[in-house]
């Protein structure tokens, strides 16, 4: 038998064709192997191995940053508890002197506070806030709409992407930027600061001297009305300079001495809250945000010029939460992303390969007929 073909003589016996024997546990081996001999490389497998990867790694890609972003869950609800204050927090420029304005607010439940008292009034000039056209230093847009940098990709918002920015940037310690140095008497006054005030609807109003729902102080003369502000700042509790209100960073001007700029705000008080349930107090803040609409017009001589703003509570609270999913889970994705990737891979070359075999079959096929064909006739002739 050895002599016969010699297989024994060149050791082509079937041990070497597959692992080399070892202990007990390899009988269990799932995974089949050969050795590299008897391994043949081809072109298709090495473009089909490429594309694997490259697919693996957007896909990855992919889920990282959808597993960074988070997922955010909106939930309304009516306010529980009875809060009987709220704070409102503004930084307005007026084109008028100091000494010729009035600022109060008066809410439903009657009471009515001298709220220049509790803020501070400044003098500054105009041009110190706005460029030489009387706009606001960030300007317009394409569509003549005043910038305020409020929203992400023109929806509602702070400004922010995400909750967990919102978060990092409302735990900053709030205050107030100072006025810029007063250069001559000044031509214009910055009414700035925090009020606490009910809890309720109510009318914040700026007014010219002699000229309020109740006057105080002597009749000031028309020609002084120029009722053209900046809103710097308007926000509804805790003060967040950080968050973009949308009221934030905006300007109106006065067309005519007699002019009324009313703003009719709804405010709906809202939390923001990262990450899991045993830490989320630590990375919570409780603010509140609010949809604006704007009217103002030229009035006559027997109605009140200025600049109102009618607040609403709205009774319900908005909480928004941001949950991103553990290590473990997000590892176990990548994991299962990339396995999709191979399992289809592998039967994407394996279709492809046979499919290969199969039109290479058939051509050699009908080559080896037209041969068979062309042969017979030779041989009838």
């Amino acid at each position: 038998m050895n002599g016969h073909n010699g297989y024994k003589d060149h050791e082509l016996d079937d041990d070497n064709f597959g692992a080399k024997a070892g202990n007990i546990v390899s009988a269990f081996d799932a995974f089949p192997k050969s050795k590299p001999q008897y391994v043949h490389q081809t072109s298709g497998g090495g473009k089909w191995t490429v594309a694997m990867i490259i697919i693996s790694l957007y896909l990855v890609l992919a889920e990282t940053s959808s597993w960074w972003r988070g997922s955010e869950a909106h939930t309304f609800a009516v306010e529980k508890g009875i809060g009987r204050a709220m704070q409102i927090n503004t930084d307005i420029v007026v084109r008028m002197k100091c000494k010729d304005l009035h600022v109060n607010v008066q809410d439903a439940s009657g009471d009515r506070i001298l709220a220049a008292s509790m803020l501070r009034e400044e003098p500054t000039n105009w041009s110190q806030w706005v460029d030489g056209k009387g706009m606001h230093k960030l300007g317009r847009d394409a569509k003549g709409r005043v910038v305020t940098g409020e929203g992400w990709m023109d929806e509602e918002g702070f400004g922010e992407e995400h909750v967990h920015d919102i978060v990092a940037a409302g735990r900053r310690k709030g205050k107030f930027a100072k006025t810029p140095r007063l250069w001559g008497t000044g031509d214009s006054c910055r009414i700035f600061g925090s009020l606490e005030l009910n809890k309720v609807q109510g009318d914040f109003h700026i007014t010219a001297r002699g000229h309020g729902y109740e006057p105080f102080g002597e009749h000031l003369d028309h020609s002084v009305f120029n009722f053209s502000h900046i809103i710097n700042e308007l926000s509804f509790g805790p003060f967040y300079p950080t968050l973009v209100n949308p009221l934030d960073r905006t300007v109106n001007l006065a067309s005519a001495n007699f002019h009324k700029f009313q703003y009719f705000t709804s405010v709906v008080p809202t939390v923001y809250s990262v990450g899991h349930a045993a830490i989320r107090r630590s990375r919570t803040i409780f603010t509140n945000q609010y949809a604006v609409t704007e009217r103002s017009k030229e009035i006559t001589d027997h109605e009140v010029p200025g600049i109102f703003l009618k607040y609403d509570i709205e009774p319900i609270l908005l909480t928004i939460e941001e949950e991103r999913a553990g290590y473990l889970a997000f590892l176990m994705k990548v994991v299962n992303i990339i396995s999709g990737v191979l399992v289809a891979g592998h039967w994407g070359f394996t279709l492809s390969d046979w499919a290969r075999e199969v039109l290479g079959r058939r051509r050699r096929m009908r080559s080896e007929g037209v041969l068979g064909v062309m042969g017979g006739k030779e041989q009838i002739d």
